[in-house]
Formats: structure tokens, sequence, C-alpha cells
């Protein structure tokens, strides 16, 4: 009888463990959820900061609230929230920057494509909007067959035009189709001041 009893308690005691440890188990219905939202192939990050150098000297700076990076097919890295690059001279001074509100990368071709308000200004003031825009790394230079629309400070002038190829830095720039131009303060439009 009381090795009866003794089997008893053990299967009772089996069962309780094992009740207990089921109730642990119990998953939150939003970590679930997001076990289906995940790819296979893609990589995310948050907050990025990256850092693009040529011998040995910092290039440009790029900062993004979030980046997917896609292993699969073709490398390429996108910035769907966002991305502001700053691009530096020869002594780390900042030259130029850069922001628009998608970005995507293609690593082999090592050329970023940006789109959706693109912004790019310098130190001597001078600012380029466009809604696409490609940005060739091995070349350090702009482009675009979109329309563009660039205020330029020295000298002071609008000036709105198809196509365009420029320095990353902004130094020197060519506009393929050129529409008004608008000289002198009197006949300027009110343009964003280029101070991000």
């Amino acid at each position: 009888m009381n090795f009866l009893f003794t089997q008893i308690g053990k299967k009772i005691s089996a069962t309780i463990v094992v009740a207990i440890i089921l109730s642990a188990c119990e998953n939150d219905i939003k970590v679930v959820q997001s076990l289906g939202q995940k790819r296979l192939g893609v990589e995310e990050g948050k907050n990025v900061e990256a850092y693009q150098s040529q011998n040995g000297k910092i290039r440009a700076k790029l900062t993004a609230p979030l980046m997917y990076k896609y292993l699969l097919d073709t490398a390429r890295v996108e910035f769907p929230k966002t991305l502001h690059v700053d691009f530096y001279d020869s002594l780390n001074r900042v030259e130029s920057q850069l922001f628009a509100k998608y970005g995507n990368y293609l690593e082999n071709e090592q050329v970023v494509f940006l789109k959706d308000s693109v912004l790019v200004f310098n130190v001597k003031k001078d600012t380029l909007w466009c809604n696409e825009l490609y940005w060739d790394q091995s070349k350090q230079q702009f482009y675009t067959n979109k329309p563009v629309h660039l205020s330029q400070h020295e000298p002071r002038q609008i000036i709105y035009g198809k196509g365009l190829t420029a320095d990353q830095n902004f130094k020197w720039f060519t506009i393929d189709t050129i529409g008004k131009i608008y000289n002198g303060y009197e006949s300027l439009l009110h343009v964003a001041d280029s101070t991000y």
C-alpha cells in the first residue's frame, strides 16, 4: 500500500511539474507575430552610423535610423526611413551634406540611389533639391536625369533644370537642360535655408 501511494504521488507530482512548465511557456502574442515578420537573408540595423574612408582619411559619414541589408541575390542595403551623409574634405572638415527620405545602396556597383525630398548643400550655401539622385561612390559624384532645383550663393541665383552631374562635395556641377534662371534679390523665390 505504501508503495502504491508512492507511485501515485510520483505521477501526481510529475503532472503538476509538467503543468507548471507548460503554463510558464505561454508566448507573448507580439513576440509570436514578430517571428512571422522576419525575413530570411535580411539583416536589420537601427541607429546606424557608417564611415567611408579613402587612403586612411574619412571621406563620408552616414547616419540612418533604420537599415536593411539584403544578403540574397544582389547584395544591397536599403535605408527606408531617411539617411543623412556628411562629406569631409582632406582636413576632416564637413564640406557638404546630403539628406534623403529613402536610399538604396548596390554594394557591387558602389552606387546609392536616393529618392524623395533629396537635399544636398555645401559650406558655400549652394543647395540642390530633387526627387531622385544617384551617388557614385567610386567616382565621388552625384548624377540624375530628373528635374533639379539649385539655389546658388555666388552668384546669387536659382536655377531650374533637368539632369545634373556634380562632385560629391558640390564644388562643381553641370546641369544638362536649364529652365528659368532668377538673378538678383528682387526676383528670387523663397527657398529654405541650407543650414540644416
